[in-house]
């Protein structure tokens, strides 16, 4: 059996983000997660590939903001768009 299994901290580190960010995707129901004892969230390798593609944005592609519980979805957050209006040239 070739699974690793990771506290949300191990696994916040492994993928270069915040623990509460991961914390909040699995108690939401946005990431695939496992949870042992008395709530206890725990991520596998394979969990951490799928929340991994989840994420990802590809070139030419829209978009898709995560599910959140209710139906509705996340606002996206699109960096550097404050930067880009302050940049434009002034008609």
């Amino acid at each position: 059996m070739d699974i690793e299994f990771f506290e949300p901290a191990e696994a916040a580190a492994l993928m270069r983000c915040t623990e509460s960010w991961l914390r909040d995707g699995a108690t939401s129901g946005r990431f695939p997660h496992v949870c042992w004892g008395k709530g206890k969230i725990i991520f596998t390798s394979e969990h951490i590939l799928e929340i991994a593609k989840l994420s990802e944005i590809l070139p030419g592609s829209a978009a898709r903001p995560l599910p959140v519980s209710g139906g509705s979805a996340v606002k996206e957050r699109l960096i550097g768009t404050r930067a880009r209006v302050r940049l434009a040239p002034a008609n």
